[in-house]
């Protein structure tokens, strides 16, 4: 996306749309965001939330009102406040990228999954060694599974003979 595409400052609700859209992306794409994301329990409350924060400050940035953004979005005008004053992580996510927009100009940079054909080989050996391991804790799992049906059965006749 690039920044005649992407208004700063929209004047319709493509414009807004549109801002909204390399907002999310964008913040989401960060690599702290990323790793927020994989590490919360809460992940679609925390995309939610940003996604929400997103919506708020572009239209927001178009000049429509706390009120008029909370009927456009269907959320509480409380809601709509706090991200627009800050008071939320995904607001100040939201304003940072915004922040580097105005700054840098739109630009969406996907993040590196690798960094190189090392790397790759590397996470390759690493996945082939935990299938290795899921394969063996899975015999092992099996193997205790049936001692303890023996150990029930076992239990259950000794409850039959005592009874």
């Amino acid at each position: 996306m690039s920044e005649d595409i992407v208004p700063l400052k929209p004047l319709s609700r493509a414009d807004i749309h549109k801002l909204e859209t390399a907002l999310v992306i964008a913040t989401l794409l960060r690599e702290d965001v990323l790793q927020k994301i994989r590490e919360s329990a809460e992940r679609l409350t925390w995309i939610d939330s940003l996604a929400v924060a997103a919506g708020a400050f572009a239209r927001a940035r178009a000049g429509m009102t706390a009120e008029q953004i909370a009927e456009d979005l269907g959320r509480s005008e409380a809601s709509i406040r706090r991200h627009l004053t800050g008071k939320t992580e995904a607001a100040k996510l939201v304003e940072e990228t915004y922040r580097r927009f105005a700054s840098e100009g739109v630009k969406i940079e996907l993040p590196d999954l690798f960094k190189g054909p090392e790397e790759a080989e590397i996470s390759l050996k690493r996945i082939s060694e935990l299938e290795s391991k899921l394969k063996d804790s899975e015999d092992r799992l099996k193997v205790f599974e049936e001692k303890l049906a023996r150990a029930r059965k076992l239990a259950e006749e000794l409850v039959k003979e005592l009874s």
